[in-house]
């Protein structure tokens, strides 16, 4: 087969992370080339990934022809793009020390920072202007490309692009559900007494938002796999009782003994499917996050803002010694669906898998218009949500709980009035332990140490 070429612009293209996960991924691709064309504000990190993109291309296992090109304007990445990719840092460390670690003196813990709670409001207020503007640069310079965010909070992005470019071809990549269908695989096999099964076998039925995703079906080869979740729970779902991860302690700080996700099912008898620090945060402080005690309790880990800062000073150690030499990339695939979606928008595929997409009806009982993550085909130009079982009541009052926060910041957004924002955080539900008062010192605390960032807002 004639391998198609294709121009790619990614931005955040000094991203360490999904930057090159795409380009090894890129690398091992047997019927793609093309370009890929590099933008980010940090024009140095930019370069430096063109260098390593050519790195991959050298290197042995490297099976395809990648050109990688810094564009320092945002126009000339998006010019006659067939994807546009977007994985950004909305601000700096700085800003998210801020709005991680500020809750603390109120006793408001955050597990990851990024998404829901407190931090989840500021991150969003920093990020919905700058979606807004790429989204009307995609209009202007790349109208028919389809768009592909990896920048949290995920929901919010995607609807900020919405509101840049109504017509947008976007959605959103998590791999938060690939993680509990790995599970659920390790899960057959052990109590099959197996070793066959995989993700890729785990087939599942997701509705709700990002990070807040649930379950309702999952079989295996043909087996209904919720009977065999539940005898899990029932070992291993005592936050006393033995644990099947023992070696979590290990995987700091991402690791987890799900204790939370399994309490979450005895609650409510629908899985959720993220890892234990997102779910965690979208609940009440009371249930996982009242205090340190009560985190060691449930075994999960908190990322404070250092471990990020001192991971990306390793980062850019690593990449000076890949430049240099000093290092060997490593080219494997990075376990992510991006390049199987491009190749089902291309028509060379079709795909099914999980996305973040604003609601058409495929998420029964939950608002149209808003953003939600459900599965979807993907097919020739086209990705096509597919109708998801309508959640438990318990759990979709949950999600349309954060549901009205998002509508809130987007209404933040529009009037450029932050008092809608305060709203969201006053309602939400890892701030219900305090008073009104204290949110409000909270919230505007952490608006005073970030207002260099949040210009577009009348203060």
């Amino acid at each position: 087969m004639e391998r198609k070429f294709i121009k790619i612009a990614y931005i955040g293209g000094g991203s360490r992370q999904w930057a090159r996960n795409l380009m090894s991924d890129l690398s091992i691709e047997k019927q793609l080339n093309g370009e890929v064309r590099l933008y980010d504000i940090d024009i140095e990190a930019a370069y430096d990934n063109a260098k390593i993109g050519a790195l991959y291309q050298k290197n042995p296992q490297s099976v395809s022809s990648w050109n990688y090109i810094v564009k320092e304007k945002i126009e000339d990445a998006l010019i006659g793009a067939d994807f546009v990719i977007i994985s950004i840092m909305p601000a700096t460390f700085k800003e998210m020390s801020v709005y991680l670690h500020h809750p603390e003196k109120y006793h408001i813990y955050q597990s990851v920072g990024d998404t829901t709670g407190p931090a989840g409001v500021m991150r969003s207020l920093i990020a919905m202007p700058i979606f807004v503007e790429f989204g009307k640069a995609i209009k202007k310079y790349a109208p028919n490309a389809w768009v592909i965010n990896f920048t949290n909070p995920m929901t919010i992005c995607l609807r900020a692009l919405h509101e840049g470019f109504p017509e947008i071809k976007a959605y959103g990549n998590c791999h938060e559900v690939f993680g509990t269908q790995e599970d659920l695989a390790e899960i057959f096999n052990k109590i099959k007494g197996v070793n066959i099964a995989s993700r890729e076998d785990v087939k599942v039925t997701v509705s709700g938002i990002n990070h807040f995703t649930w379950i309702t079906k999952a079989s295996c080869f043909g087996e209904d796999l919720m009977p065999l979740y539940g005898k899990q729970v029932e070992q291993y779902g005592n936050i006393d009782g033995e644990s099947d991860k023992e070696d979590f302690m290990k995987h700091y700080p991402f690791g987890s003994e799900s204790k939370v996700k399994y309490d979450l099912f005895k609650r409510y008898h629908c899985m959720a499917a993220a890892g234990d620090r997102h779910l965690a945060e979208f609940m009440p402080s009371s249930f996982y996050l009242k205090d340190l005690n009560q985190v060691a309790k449930f075994k999960f880990h908190l990322t404070p803002s250092q471990w990020r800062i001192d991971r990306l000073k390793e980062y850019q150690l690593l990449t000076k010694q890949l430049i240099a030499g000093k290092k060997e990339l490593t080219v494997k695939p990075s376990g992510e669906e991006g390049i199987r979606q491009i190749k089902a928008l291309l028509g060379m595929e079709t795909l099914i898998t999980n996305i973040n997409h604003i609601n058409i009806g495929q998420a029964i009982g939950l608002p149209f218009g808003q953003v939600v993550e459900t599965n979807a085909l993907f097919r020739f130009d086209a990705v096509e949500p597919i109708i998801a079982d309508k959640l438990p009541l318990e759990v979709e009052n949950m999600v349309k709980t954060h549901m009205k926060g998002h509508e809130l910041l987007i209404k933040s957004y529009r009037t450029k009035d932050l008092k809608y924002a305060y709203e969201a955080m006053e309602n939400d539900p890892l701030c219900k332990s305090l008073s009104e008062k204290l949110v409000s010192q909270m919230f505007f605390e952490m608006v005073d140490q970030i207002k260099s960032y949040l210009t577009y807002y009348t203060i």
